[in-house]
């Protein structure tokens, strides 16, 4: 399998996160230059060559219409930043209408925060960033998956600051810093296609962070909301580390938030942020594979002796077309000296929780056993045969020094009804042999 892991030890942001995907490309210039096709208005972008206590990694550098956010030393905190604010009916400004000011790279960028607003003052609805995405020429997936990405920002805007998503807005400068960073990160990810998407604990910082309307909690209250579930730690670092961007990059891709697997390592990116701090400010990036043939499964299992035939036989026909990987059922005796049965499935770690609702949905059990096993499995694929019995597929596998085939159980069985013979007989005949 090929696994990306993040090692997000200093937090994340989505300048970040796509500096360090971009230096696991042969070409990211070239990647860059795809990215720039797309015709962000305003957005410019380029890859600069940044060091962090003594590592070599990359800065990415986004402006929009010329404006570029830049981070101003201050005593106060070790990160100030004109921080994600929503204006309500009761709380005006300037305006009449809800905004607010969402920057993506907070840890890495500071403003005065006495600013006027003196650059564009336009703000964009989710509706209107969802027309920009949708006007990109992007694939399907990356398309949704960038959709997916803003709108967890707006919900943890719309959250943090008792509003609707529907009125919050983000200013231009920070919406669209914001647009080329997700759509990028998610470009990357859908050019990289790992089979898993593995992430260590969080840290997020401690301290307080000044925004243009007072002084915020470490981490930002959108931050926060995105954070739920996922494992992060304060650490000794003053200062914000982990931004609404990255938390929401984080929550969409990751699959699971664990120590660093074994991996054979192909290649590793660092990418940095603006601010200097104690240890090096860079999200790490580590692309590899695990071992041949090796994967991770939770085994679910349960025992029932109060199930008749028929419902057992329901509950694995669903189990199944849910998706577990496997389900099948083990005589047992239970206590009281009952004959009863051992349900087990086989399905993704990820899939667990799922899985385990599903078993008390359709079984009387409760309590389910979980183990997290490792398999080792050939490699599989298929090939289309085209026969004078018509489409067969052949089933291949190979690894450990093995390689074995077979037909396609319900092709096979087509050519034997259609020739009234037995299995056996039929792949005899796709083999060219008598079957006498």
């Amino acid at each position: 399998m090929k696994i990306l892991y993040l090692d997000c030890g200093m937090g994340a942001a989505g300048d970040m996160l796509a500096a360090a995907l971009l230096e696991l490309l042969p070409d990211p210039e070239g990647f860059l230059d795809q990215f720039r096709a797309l015709g962000l208005p305003g957005v410019e972008i380029r890859l600069e060559k940044a060091v962090k206590c003594g590592i070599a990694g990359s800065h990415l550098a986004v402006s929009v219409h010329g404006e570029e956010e830049v981070c101003l030393d201050d005593s106060d905190c070790a990160c100030q930043t004109l921080h994600d604010h929503v204006q309500t009916r009761s709380h005006k400004i300037e305006h009449d209408h809800t905004h607010s000011h969402e920057h993506a790279h907070d840890h890495t960028h500071s403003h005065d925060h006495e600013h006027a607003h003196e650059h564009h003052h336009t703000h964009s609805s989710l509706n209107d960033i969802a027309q920009l995405v949708n006007g990109l020429n992007l694939p399907e997936k990356v398309r949704l998956d960038v959709l997916a990405v803003y709108r967890q920002i707006a919900e943890a805007e719309a959250k943090a600051h008792d509003t609707t998503v529907e009125l919050v807005h983000f200013h231009e400068v920070g919406a669209m810093d914001a647009v080329a960073d997700i759509t990028l990160v998610c470009m990357l990810l859908d050019r990289l296609a790992p089979d898993e998407i593995l992430a260590s604990p969080v840290r997020v910082g401690f301290g307080q962070v000044r925004c243009a309307h007072g002084v915020l909690p470490v981490p930002a209250p959108a931050a926060a909301f995105l954070l739920r579930d996922v494992p992060v730690y304060a650490g000794d670092i003053r200062g914000e580390l982990c931004t609404p961007t990255g938390a929401a990059l984080l929550k969409q891709f990751v699959d699971r938030f664990c120590e660093m697997p074994v991996l054979k390592v192909r290649t590793i990116g660092y990418g940095c942020g603006m601010k200097d701090f104690p240890a090096a400010n860079c999200v790490r990036a580590i692309l590899g594979d695990s071992d041949e043939g090796q994967d991770r499964a939770s085994l679910l299992s349960c025992n029932l002796d109060d199930m008749t035939g028929e419902e057992l036989g329901f509950a694995m026909e669903r189990l199944l077309n849910a998706g577990a990987l496997d389900v099948w059922t083990s005589p047992v005796g239970m206590k009281k000296s009952r004959p009863g049965v051992l349900l087990s499935l086989l399905c993704p770690v990820n899939d667990a929780d799922e899985f385990a609702a599903l078993l008390f949905r359709y079984t009387s059990t409760l309590g389910v056993r979980e183990t997290v096993v490792r398999r080792r499995m050939l490699e599989r694929d298929f090939e289309s045969l085209d026969t004078p019995y018509g489409a067969v597929k052949k089933k291949r596998a190979s690894g450990f020094g093995t390689r074995r085939w077979k037909y396609e159980f319900e092709d096979l069985a087509a050519v034997a009804r259609k020739e009234n013979i037995s299995l056996r007989e039929a792949a005899a005949l796709l083999d060219g042999k008598n079957p006498d």
